[in-house]
């Protein structure tokens, strides 16, 4: 509250969510976990919640939250809300007229969108693993982990495109991608600022951005061209792995760190998740639950496709003479790529914590 300094907590317990854990309810009594964003569109408010790349709503009106977009999974799949994949959503900003919900998708490089009717696309942004410095067309412009994203007056969305040090723009009415500034520092958010100078509507053109890596806050007028600059493209792809068709066995290893122990004091301490893109490339095996290791089974006809695994584990630690002891969570994402041969292997062995003896 700006007038009395009080602050309250509307969502979240001071716990970080997990797999399994509620995704609904009262707003005080449903885990949260790196929420990084909000913004007012339709009549909720909507979060980034980045540590799970979803995103979720809070409704004021009878104090709940809910996951209202993604599956958990990471990776950049436009379509129903529900089904739609996001990595690492950081930023939000409504669009003026009220029908985009704009979404800085970091871990993909991506700028993307929800509308009213709840359907997710991508205007700048092909996967995890292209990102660079592009200006164009917007199909075929680059970000590299933006953090930001601001609506504009005019309909147009500057991007706080944080490892490039730049301010970038893509103008939907154009289709094109731009470039507002540079030699920034890892910007990461970015208001309007008015004639008063409070953020708030356009005044004289301005914007303030977040300067994360010089620790300040830097207002540059908005320019009427923007500065083009050249490409600068990266790829990185984790190599296939050859995989022999039929049965595949999937193995995470965890071994609980020294002195902690499996946090077993409310059931299964231990969950995985397993699905395929294609969605066709696994005949069984896909779902979750709660062992480490697993059969799935690849169709035949699929020759190759990216497998992604969801591991947790819960750890706490050991010793009698610790009186209240600490308690870890131990979380990782994989997206492996797979090509199906007839002398590949036939185990698939993903580290969450330990070593891997086989």
């Amino acid at each position: 509250d700006v007038e009395t300094g009080e602050v309250t907590t509307l969502a979240g317990t001071g716990r970080q969510w997990w797999q399994g854990s509620p995704v609904s309810g009262p707003a005080r009594e449903v885990a949260l976990s790196s929420p990084w964003d909000v913004a007012w569109f339709g009549d909720r408010v909507w979060i980034a919640m980045a540590g799970v790349h979803q995103l979720w709503t809070y409704d004021p009106a009878d104090g709940t939250v809910r996951a209202a977009a993604g599956t958990t999974n990471e990776g950049l799949v436009d379509g129903p809300a529900a089904e739609a994949w996001f990595a690492q959503p950081s930023g939000l900003s409504a669009s003026p007229d009220g029908e985009r919900l704009w979404i800085a998708d970091s871990e993909t490089s991506a700028l993307r969108w929800i509308d009213r009717e709840l359907t997710v696309r991508t205007a700048v942004g092909t996967g995890l693993f292209d990102f660079g410095h592009r200006d164009g067309p917007a199909g075929q412009a680059l970000l590299q982990h933006p953090l930001g994203v601001t609506a504009l007056p005019d309909g147009s969305v500057a991007v706080s495109d944080t490892y490039n040090h730049a301010l970038r723009r893509y103008d939907p009415a154009t289709g094109e991608v731009t470039t507002l500034a540079t030699d920034l520092r890892e910007p990461s958010g970015a208001v309007l600022a008015a004639d008063d100078g409070v953020a708030g509507e356009a005044g004289r053109g301005e914007i303030l951005v977040v300067e994360s890596a010089r620790h300040r806050l830097t207002r540059l007028r908005l320019p009427e061209e923007a500065v083009r600059v050249e490409s600068v493209a990266h790829r990185t792809q984790r190599a296939a792995t050859e995989v022999a068709p039929g049965k595949l066995r999937l193995d995470v290893v965890f071994q609980a760190p020294a002195g902690q122990k499996l946090d077993e004091r409310y059931g299964p301490s231990t969950r995985l998740l397993v699905s395929a893109t294609p969605p066709e490339l696994l005949e069984d095996g896909a779902g979750q639950g709660t062992d480490l290791d697993r059969y799935v089974v690849l169709a035949d006809g699929v020759t190759e496709g990216v497998l992604h695994v969801s591991a947790m584990a819960a750890s706490c630690d050991d010793a009698p003479d610790i009186e209240f002891p600490a308690c870890h969570v131990h979380q990782q994402d994989w997206g492996v790529p797979i090509r199906v041969t007839d002398d590949g292997v036939d185990r698939l062995g993903l580290v969450l914590a330990g070593l891997d003896s086989e």
